[in-house]
């Protein structure tokens, strides 16, 4: 299956480098043509000249770009050359509703759609080990799967299209609680003076053990936070998650503060960072107390 890469970001160019490694990879786009162009120079692929010239080229296309507008304007261009027989895959985090109206707009061409979201961060995607959560029609999940497959350690079915964006929504609340939990706790342990490393090695085989505390941990003891999910991106995923709860007529609360934390680190230039990146934040409250231990007439606490 001729397959062709839109969005070539820091989840983009492993995923699409995955697909030249396995066989499948045909074409590339990206609105800045240097990550293209630097592509091609490493693959061999070719450089489509437009989403439409690339939806021309393949039989199916992995779109993985940063928002819904982004989404729809890439569907939009590409429409004209689609047809009955094409797949169109895409792996942002965009609205559910967002993903219904592509796939409107897809299948009324002709085509089939997909909305197929991501899990597993920069790593998960330069190891071909991303989690995929898929909505749309079953035939075309198992047509283009052998292709997911070059990027991802698992794909499970989630139902309709909407259904994939709706899932990637829970993932996106819980590494919210998670980041939380665990920047809070690391937090903690520098103001407690234990070493942050042996922390991680002490619990990462115990009930709090995760993914964040083991490959994010150690970002916080160096205080360092090179991307592998921008704080502002997760922003981005976070009013999503809020505007469907409002839907629902609910508030969620881990949702709202982190947003409240997320638009501070912004604030602050930090928003191109990785999200553990709320450590900071979480240190400064150790730092400057907000209610400093208050002490007897003798000084003790």
């Amino acid at each position: 299956m001729k397959t062709g890469f839109i969005g070539l970001g820091a989840m983009g160019a492993p995923m699409a480098s995955n697909l030249h490694a396995a066989g499948w990879l045909t074409a590339v786009w990206n609105r800045s043509p240097g990550p293209a162009q630097s592509l091609a120079e490493q693959t061999g692929c070719e450089v489509a000249e437009d989403p439409a010239d690339l939806a021309r080229r393949c039989e199916l296309v992995v779109i993985c770009v940063s928002g819904d507008a982004d989404v729809l304007a890439v569907i939009e261009s590409m429409l004209p050359a689609l047809a009955e027989g094409k797949i169109v895959v895409d792996c942002s985090t965009i609205a559910a509703d967002s993903a219904r109206e592509a796939a409107r707009r897809v299948e009324a061409a002709g085509a089939a759609f997909l909305d197929c979201p991501v899990s597993g961060g920069v790593e998960g995607a330069r190891q071909g080990r991303l989690a995929i959560m898929a909505g749309g029609e079953a035939g075309a999940l198992a047509r283009c799967r052998p292709v997911l497959e070059a990027m991802a350690a698992g794909i499970v079915h989630m139902g309709p299209v909407g259904n994939g964006q709706a899932t990637k929504a829970v993932n996106q609340i819980m590494a919210a609680g998670i980041n939380q939990a665990v920047s809070e706790a690391m937090a903690f342990a520098r103001a407690e003076g234990l070493d942050q490393l042996q922390v991680i090695e002490a619990l990462g085989g115990g009930a709090a053990s995760s993914w964040f505390l083991n490959n994010r941990g150690p970002f916080m003891a160096r205080e360092d936070f090179p991307p592998g999910f921008r704080i502002a991106l997760h922003d981005k995923d976070l009013a999503i998650c809020q505007a469907m709860a409002e839907a629902h007529g609910v508030q969620l609360p881990v949702v709202e503060m982190s947003r409240l934390h997320y638009r501070r680190l912004m604030g602050a230039g930090y928003g191109d960072e990785d999200i553990s990146a709320l450590y900071r934040l979480k240190r400064q409250m150790f730092d400057n107390p907000p209610h400093p231990p208050q002490r007897d007439n003798e000084g003790q606490a």
